[in-house]
């Protein structure tokens, strides 16, 4: 029973999806993927990503006993855990991460993997979460850093087609996870925690995850201005992007719980696909030129 209280403090599925977010980073670059050191950086990023989770829940402990969706996580339950020792756990977790990735590739993913794991754990959950509506915005930087920490892996030289990712899925995380405050809402306005629709309520948030999904989509085909990334790609996140705006949409004119959970979940699915779409176009494109 220990050590499941463990593997659900390190938030497993965030720390899958920050990793595999870090394996695109990494495949965009890549002339040559290298199954070995994939495993390395999902490693290293699993680990990191797992360690400000747990940090998180150390800190927010008394606020997660008040919301039903995260109660009985073990800390806020007070069961198996000590706290004291979830926060070494906490840290142990974050150094091993860091010291792989420098050992396996260098400094520069490790530095990423650090500062993911700060924005997170301090600028989010300590400075921001219970201050601002603009919590998830800025916090949401957090796991821009896995992106670029994945391409630092093959070149940390190489920075436009990896920043321009990170843009993207900086801009992504607020139409997401206000997508999901809406549905959780009663449990933010328990804990006192100003999520956006708590501030301004479902109609106005609505209106706010259109907009933002608007300058997502837009950051998502930059690339393709920039000369980085052909047809296939521009297609693929064109259409998963107008699919995204047209759910926007349907929550803006009802902004019901069976759309913002149409909207939270499509998210995720554009997400895979715009990333997984530059990977294809880059090593078609890498294909045709004999690389």
């Amino acid at each position: 029973m220990q050590l499941r209280s463990y593997l659900e403090l390190m938030k497993l599925r965030i720390g899958f999806l920050i990793a595999v977010t870090a394996m695109a980073g990494y495949a965009a670059i890549a002339h040559h993927v290298d199954a070995g050191k994939l495993a390395f950086l999902f490693l290293a990023m699993l680990l990191g990503s797992s360690g400000s989770a747990v940090f998180n829940q150390f800190y927010d402990r008394d606020i997660d006993r008040l919301m039903p969706r995260t109660a009985k996580r073990p800390l806020a339950a007070g069961m198996m855990v000590d706290p004291r020792n979830a926060l070494w756990f906490a840290g142990g977790l974050l150094i091993t991460g860091a010291l792989i990735a420098v050992l396996a590739f260098n400094w520069v993913v490790a530095i990423h993997l650090l500062l993911g794991a700060f924005v997170y754990g301090i600028v989010y959950t300590v400075w921001l979460k219970r201050r601002h509506w603009t919590n998830i915005i800025i916090g949401g930087a957090a796991g821009s850093f896995a992106v670029l920490g994945g391409a630092a892996a093959v070149d940390p030289h190489i920075w436009l087609l990896p920043t321009l990712m990170a843009i993207t899925l900086f801009l992504w995380t607020p139409s997401h996870f206000w997508s999901l405050a809406i549905l959780i809402k009663d449990g933010y306005i328990a804990a006192g925690v100003p999520m956006l629709p708590v501030v301004v309520g479902d109609k106005a948030c609505a209106r706010w995850i259109f907009g933002n999904t608007v300058l997502l989509v837009i950051s998502a085909l930059l690339p393709v201005l920039f000369g980085l990334l052909g047809p296939i790609y521009a297609v693929i996140s064109l259409g998963f992007g107008l699919r995204f705006l047209w759910l926007n949409w349907l929550l803006v004119k009802d902004p019901s719980h069976v759309l913002a959970r149409r909207n939270f979940l499509f998210s995720m699915q554009y997400l895979a696909g715009v990333f997984l779409a530059i990977v294809i176009d880059r090593h078609l494109s890498l294909s045709a030129l004999g690389l």
